[in-house]
């Protein structure tokens, strides 16, 4: 029977972010390099971006933060610009929401930025105008909802009977 050689499976692969909570030194751009916000995932490893400097590019996602830095549309990254290919570029970097909150402090991103915190989205400030996809109903609208949604199942109910009897009547 063959030796154990080495780790394997699944296993291996479990428990490695342990130290996410570290902090890192801020990264800035340099050249050759913009900020932008992912505005869509297209799968296999890449995404469709909007530059600072206002260009809609697609991004490749580098091997080494491939299925170990997760990125959502709405993240802030660090691309690196490409010579040859203007709408390509290569992603670098994620910042989380705290770093890209500091990045729009020190003037780096553009003020109307928006930026996304995660699943929450920034919902306790409403000043903003953060949470603009959610609708708020008052009471009354619920009973309204409510008050149409049984009046149409009720005009459902009498039609269908009102149908029911016409056939009956119709066949005998």
């Amino acid at each position: 029977m063959p030796k154990n050689k080495g780790k394997g499976g699944k296993n291996r692969k479990r428990g490695k972010n342990e130290a996410d909570d570290e902090k890192r030194e801020l990264v800035f751009k340099e050249d050759g390099q913009e900020y932008a916000q992912v505005l869509r995932m297209l799968g296999n490893g890449r995404c469709e971006a909007m530059c600072i400097d206002g260009t809609k590019r697609l991004c490749h996602i580098r091997g080494k933060m491939h299925k170990k830095v997760w990125i959502a549309a709405g993240d802030i990254i660090l691309v690196g610009l490409r010579d040859y290919q203007d709408d390509k570029a290569d992603v670098i970097l994620k910042y989380m929401p705290d770093e890209a909150r500091l990045l729009k402090a020190y003037g780096e991103l553009p003020e109307n930025t928006r930026l996304n915190e995660g699943i929450a989205g920034g919902l306790e400030d409403e000043d903003e105008g953060a949470g603009d996809d959610y609708i708020e109903f008052e009471d009354e609208d619920i009973d309204k909802i409510y008050f149409y949604m049984n009046f149409e199942m009720a005009i459902d109910c009498v039609l269908k009977q009102y149908v029911t009897s016409y056939i009956d009547d119709f066949l005998t």
